[in-house]
């Protein structure tokens, strides 16, 4: 059962890590940050140590029997002093919470000592990386050492799962709440694994076996764990899905805008403040195009500006019978007309035959009070703007520069 859970945890408290040491090189000042990315390291370093192959490969490398189990069970403490500094930071002025990190850390360093001790004082023959618990549980110095292990484990996930609930109470962010509650629910059941261990230490002494609820065990303990881990990494998950759908949604908007800046930048290059590229190379470099977007719709407008003097009240006229006609209603009838209105300016742009008395565009008579609102009419224009095919090319956008 052990290899079989085991390695589901390690890749969720890996993946928790991997993500975790991305913002952590972006700010590694923030102690609750390296805190919660030390909680999945040494998860993940427990959990790759307790599978068979690798903990074969441990001793055999040391020269120790079972060293595997006293350096898993050490990162497991580590997790422990670890997932009480989080909250402790969650939860505390900065300066109380660096104080009861040290304390947190101290204690730590003294159990895992102690285990070391321990450890040493037993006669591990056999190599057990399946049974383990089980088959040293009538040795007294394994007794002591299980029951330091097992308390210290159960007295840390009672605190987890307090502390845990009575955050969520004060939590405003629902998916924050929704975490602290997964992890309170985790560490709940990790007692079972708690109960069951410290059973087959009093079983030792009192003559009754939990060999059979081995299974249990395992269960809990990785239930619980994989519920924990899920539990802190939810709030981070959702926020970079959030971030990676504003991301889509930015790469979307700059290609449903590059054909109407693409036929106004040919006609006035002068409106593109930076180098132009390609906006595939920013797509395939998972660049942010946040600011870029921007300077399309700012780029657009300008070139909007730059064909005033070209646009022929009949063309107007006639694009909106024709809209009309087609059932458009504003804003898509003032879009609609405006596109035309572009294609129209163009073709006498390229001409250098301006109008006598221009007339205005037809999207001067939908308001734009926001950014937001103006990006919404600029996309239906480029949705119904089609390039004049006579237009004047200037040099196409050069895929190799860089916008800075």
């Amino acid at each position: 059962m052990k290899d079989i859970l085991h390695p589901l945890c390690l890749v969720i408290a890996t993946l928790g890590f991997l993500f975790l040491l991305r913002d952590l090189r972006k700010d590694r000042r923030d102690s609750a940050l390296v805190a919660l990315s030390l909680v999945y390291f040494f998860s993940a370093s427990s959990f790759a140590l307790s599978i068979t192959p690798v903990w074969i490969g441990v001793d055999r490398a040391l020269g120790v029997t079972n060293i595997a189990a006293l350096l898993a069970q050490s990162c497991v403490m580590a997790l422990l002093v670890c997932q009480t500094s989080v909250l402790a930071h969650w939860a505390l002025p900065p300066a109380e919470a660096r104080r009861h990190t040290r304390n947190f850390v101290l204690a730590g360093v003294v159990v895992i000592g102690s285990l070391a001790v321990l450890f040493s004082l037993l006669t591990p023959a056999v190599q057990r990386p399946t049974g383990f618990s089980l088959y040293y549980v009538h040795d007294p110095y394994y007794k002591a050492y299980l029951t330091l292990y097992i308390g210290v484990y159960s007295l840390g996930e009672v605190y987890l799962a307090r502390a845990c609930w009575r955050h969520a109470r004060q939590a405003r962010d629902i998916w924050v709440v929704r975490g602290l509650r997964v992890i309170t629910v985790g560490a709940v059941i990790t007692l079972g694994y708690s109960a069951i261990r410290i059973a087959g230490v009093l079983g030792s002494v009192l003559g009754f076996s939990v060999t059979a609820l081995e299974p249990v065990a395992w269960i809990c303990g990785d239930i619980g764990a994989f519920l924990t881990l899920t539990g802190y990494f939810l709030p981070t998950l959702v926020l970079r899905s959030r971030a990676l759908r504003a991301w889509a949604a930015d790469h979307v908007v700059y290609w449903r805008l590059h054909t109407l800046w693409k036929a106004l930048y040919r006609a006035e290059p002068s409106i593109a403040l930076l180098r132009p590229r390609l906006p595939v190379a920013d797509l395939i470099r998972f660049r942010s195009v946040g600011f870029h977007v921007y300077r399309r719709t700012v780029e657009i407008r300008d070139g909007m500006i730059e064909l005033r003097p070209f646009l022929d009240p009949a063309v107007r006229v006639a694009a909106e019978a024709r809209c009309l006609a087609a059932g458009l209603r504003d804003p898509d009838l003032a879009a609609a007309v405006t596109a035309d209105q572009i294609r129209c300016a163009l073709t006498r742009h390229s001409r250098r035959s301006p109008v006598g008395e221009p007339a205005d565009y037809a999207l001067a008579r939908q308001p734009a009070p926001t950014a937001h609102e103006d990006m919404k009419l600029l996309l239906l224009i480029a949705d119904f703007f089609t390039a004049p095919a006579g237009s004047r090319r200037a040099a196409e956008p050069a895929s190799s520069g860089v916008e800075r």
